[in-house]
């Protein structure tokens, strides 16, 4: 890590200023070394892939632009906004997993800042990004989050843990994001939002789809997860006895097999 000769940090993580925050996020966190991980062949770092690949099925690597560029902050701030971006490990580091761990099954997580050299990054990997449907509905430019722009190497999600719930979205979002959303999904005045846009998403052409169960339920921004920028009262919300039922099972079901999510029969 970036650290100091009495092993304090020199410069920590977080994100510029953003919609989220004016400050940007300090997360705090010790930055990694790369030019010395690079040195024994990112040691660390092939240690924890591996074996998180034995773990699970699908490893999502969170932060990707990092490997592009990473934020760093100098330790001393109190704030993100003195940041600076700095050249990450890049393809290199992916080269180098592959030759000693195999092909991976990495989900990339290519939200928040991206550029050009986050994108070119992401396609020479070959794996699948993310696509927020929460994030497409901007009436003033063409998003590549909407559904028609999505294609198959990708997972789509409704929300992830960082966004509101659908029915929370919709009460808070601003008006003409909104309004776009219901007109483009067809929403009628006496249809449920949550349940159109679980069917947009699941009609995408990704090859994967991952859905909140906050969302299947109609909840509203009592059950959201996380919000960024804050803490104390993140992390709570567990469903509640009786929510998981052959009812609602029965919907998830034909609506995964309606846009053939199914698993196939052997």
């Amino acid at each position: 890590f970036q650290l100091d000769s009495d092993m304090k940090p020199t410069a920590v993580a977080g994100c510029p200023p953003d919609a989220f925050s004016e400050d940007g996020q300090f997360w705090g966190n010790p930055l990694y070394d790369w030019d010395y991980m690079k040195k024994d062949g990112y040691s660390w770092w092939m240690n924890r892939i591996g074996y998180s690949a034995k773990l699970y099925d699908v490893v999502r690597i969170d932060h990707f632009r990092a490997f592009s560029a990473y934020y760093s902050i100098p330790a001393k701030d109190k704030t993100a906004k003195n940041g600076k971006w700095v050249k990450g490990a890049g393809l290199d580091f992916f080269k180098e997993a592959e030759k000693k761990l195999g092909k991976l099954n990495i989900i990339a997580e290519d939200l928040g800042t991206i550029d050009d050299d986050v994108r070119t990054l992401l396609k020479a990997t070959g794996f699948p990004g993310m696509k927020v449907l929460q994030f497409a509905f901007d009436p003033e430019s063409e998003s590549s989050y909407l559904p028609h722009n999505i294609d198959k190497n990708c997972v789509v999600y409704t929300g992830t843990h960082d966004n509101d719930t659908i029915i929370g979205y919709v009460k808070d979002a601003p008006a003409n994001q909104v309004k776009f959303m219901k007109e483009y999904l067809r929403i009628g005045e006496n249809e449920s939002v949550n349940w159109a846009v679980i069917r947009s998403a699941l009609a995408t052409s990704a090859d994967t789809v991952i859905l909140q169960m906050q969302d299947f339920l109609g909840l509203d921004n009592s059950a959201r997860i996380n919000t960024p920028a804050t803490s104390g009262d993140n992390w709570q919300w567990r469903i509640g006895k009786g929510c998981v039922n052959d009812w609602l099972a029965q919907i998830i079901k034909d609506y995964t097999k309606l846009y053939y999510r199914l698993p196939k029969e052997k």
